[in-house]
């Protein structure tokens, strides 16, 4: 379930983001926050209603979600809810990009109004920004927020380089970010840090990963998530790469500093998560320290293919067709790819 308790992104300004860009940051009111959860609320009862009317006796199944998506006179919020108490109506998504900077009172009160309308959520989690955290925040707030229900903060770590989250107009250092997560991690909030791979450069790739290492460690995040960086034409990084002053990562390259930046977490049991399509190892995954050699003997599996298999994998994976290297296995979808880049 998703729930706005502010739109847009206070910051904005990241260099190799676009979202948010040229929209308005606003805090919606307390008042506003609790009037949608009434409307999520009327619409859980309707549904439930529906069930008792089509004899499931209250239970949102299978022939209700069929009977539900039938008629067209649903829209999509109806749906979208419909779907969330179908598996179990438990976790919880809190919008925007930082709803951390609200006022803590009014982030608490919301939370726990919304756990009072919906006692069957277990799992809250909400993006925060760094700065936010380590500057506006104390521990004992985000003990407070915990109690209220939040269960897990996002964090966009992106780099653990001062200079180059400077140069990407990060709005933050390297000491904020390890600040903020000692906070979360204090607090007993669970923390989930974002490293985007790539984000160096060829001029920084070394110190990307020795310092984003370095400030892992520091933290001990619960989860550390690779995202891959992707460069689009409106991003303000685009200029950069155009004018010659960022040069992109092939994308054996970043697998190099991928490596690199693994083997150098040391003492800590957080675990690796490389969830989204744009990383090309999807299979750097699993728990520090015990998974550590393994995780790296997949990139090592990926280099020992020869560059024909190599190509073929990657082309096959940002198409959409591999999610690991066994993959290369089914001979049918290897000639497949072979033919098309050909």
């Amino acid at each position: 379930l998703l729930v706005r308790f502010t739109r847009n992104c206070p910051w904005g300004k990241c260099a190799f983001c676009r979202s948010y860009k040229q929209k308005q940051f606003e805090k919606r009111t307390l008042a506003e926050i609790k009037e949608d959860i009434d409307i999520i609320r009327k619409i859980r009862d309707e549904i439930v209603a529906l069930s008792w009317e089509k004899d499931f006796g209250g239970v949102i199944n299978d022939n209700l979600i069929d009977h539900i998506f039938s008629i067209p006179t649903y829209n999509e919020y109806f749906k979208s809810i419909a779907i969330w108490l179908y598996f179990g109506g438990k976790n919880v998504f809190i919008q925007d990009a930082n709803s951390l900077v609200m006022k803590p009172g009014d982030f608490i009160g919301a939370l726990a109004y919304l756990k009072k309308q919906f006692p069957s959520i277990d799992r809250v989690t909400s993006y925060a920004r760094a700065r936010t955290i380590a500057k506006r925040l104390s521990v004992d707030d985000l003990v407070k927020m915990r109690q209220a229900g939040l269960t897990r903060l996002h964090i966009g770590l992106e780099s653990g380089s001062s200079a180059l989250l400077g140069y990407m107009n990060k709005g933050v250092t390297k000491e904020e970010h390890i600040e903020c997560g000692r906070k979360v991690k204090e607090s007993g909030i669970e923390l989930s840090e974002y490293v985007v791979l790539g984000l160096g450069g060829k001029k920084w790739w070394k110190e990307h990963a020795t310092e984003t290492a370095d400030a892992l460690n520091r933290i001990n995040p619960d989860f550390i998530r690779f995202r891959t960086l992707k460069v689009l034409r409106d991003m303000p990084l685009y200029g950069k790469v155009e004018s010659g002053d960022f040069v992109i990562l092939h994308e054996e390259e970043i697998l190099i500093e991928e490596k690199y930046l693994i083997e150098r977490l040391e003492g800590i049991n957080s675990t690796i998560k490389s969830d989204h399509i744009l990383n090309l190892l999807e299979e750097v995954d699993g728990k520090l320290p015990e998974d550590k050699e393994r995780i790296l003997a997949v990139i090592d599996g990926y280099f020992s293919l020869n560059d024909e298999q190599r190509l073929v994998y990657r082309f096959g994976r940002r198409a959409g067709m591999y999610r690991k290297i066994s993959d290369l296995q089914d001979e049918l979808t290897y000639l497949r790819i072979k033919k098309t880049i050909k």
